[in-house]
């Protein structure tokens, strides 16, 4: 399973190339589903595959990845930030064997979830949402937003978006390591999935990171969607309609209801499941040769 490094950068690094190849994997299915979420082609698609088939017909295959280029660039050191702040605290939260309960990687995911909030995913966040509700390109979309709204534009709801990644995140990285734990390959050997738990090779370790990601993906949707369309809705072209996060809660309870917090959800699932699979199996299967590298 996930090598545990005493190097941070072995994490750090890890993550951000797994970020990298997790973005290019799942991001047409991102854009659909924040167009979903705010309700932007409503006329013209209402699900996943109806939004496929409508940008593909309409403007070809390079519509779906409308909005790529910032969330690509900043996916790399965000996905960096994330891994290593939480291999960070993790190592410090530990026991004398080196070992965390649920709750403490509750705590070390909620934690690099809001310092990835804060220093990078806000931004890139509001300017992805911004850019694919303009449907604008990327540096014509920025400057409008710049000298429409100034700084402030592009940090729009950071509070919900640290609401939603500390959650996020921790939901996840509690999930993964539980996961870690319990599917370990001693149990896995002791019920005849494998023959040997101590040697296992890099397709069952693959397989198995893959589907503690996915896994991984499925709990947090379930746990944190509410706070995704909020941040959404506090991020886009129309965010002016709310004063603050709690504002936007309290309008879309009473005039949307509370199935409206969960609208989204089922695209969120084909982009999350596959996105944290991927994510996970490749930042497992990168930190192994990454520690290979750096002990030679």
């Amino acid at each position: 399973m996930a090598t545990k490094s005493k190097n941070p950068m072995v994490a750090t690094t890890a993550g951000a190339i797994a970020g990298g190849i997790e973005t290019l994997t799942i991001w047409p299915m991102e854009m659909i589903k924040t167009n979903l979420q705010l309700g932007t082609m409503r006329a013209q698609y209402t699900g996943m595959l109806g939004g496929f088939r409508y940008h593909v017909q309409t403007d070809g295959v390079g519509s779906l990845y409308r909005g790529l280029a910032p969330v690509l660039v900043g996916s790399i050191p965000k996905a960096g930030i994330r891994f290593g702040v939480f291999d960070f605290i993790k190592q410090r939260l530990a026991d004398e064997d080196g070992k965390t309960s649920a709750v403490r990687n509750l705590v070390a995911g909620m934690m690099a979830g809001a310092i990835e909030a804060t220093v990078a995913t806000t931004p890139i966040e509001t300017l992805k949402t911004k850019l694919i509700g303009a449907n604008a390109g990327v540096w014509e979309g920025t400057k409008m937003i710049l000298k429409k709204e100034g700084i402030r534009g592009i940090y729009q709801g950071l509070s919900a978006t640290i609401l939603k990644q500390s959650t996020n995140q921790g939901l996840r990285f509690m999930w993964f390591s539980e996961f870690q734990r319990r599917v370990s390959p001693e149990f896995l050997e002791r019920h005849g999935f494998i023959h040997d738990a101590q040697n296992l090779t890099g397709s069952q370790r693959a397989s198995l990171s893959l589907i503690g990601g996915m896994t991984a993906g499925i709990f947090s949707v379930f746990g944190n969607n509410p706070f995704d369309v909020v941040k959404t809705r506090m991020q886009g072209l129309h965010a002016h309609k709310y004063k603050s996060t709690l504002d936007c809660f309290r309008q879309m309870l009473l005039h949307e209801g509370v199935l409206s917090f969960y609208s989204g959800v089922v695209p969120r699932l084909g982009r999350v499941i596959p996105g944290q699979g991927v994510i996970f199996m490749s930042y497992d299967s990168i930190t192994m040769a990454v520690s290979r590298y750096i002990e030679r």
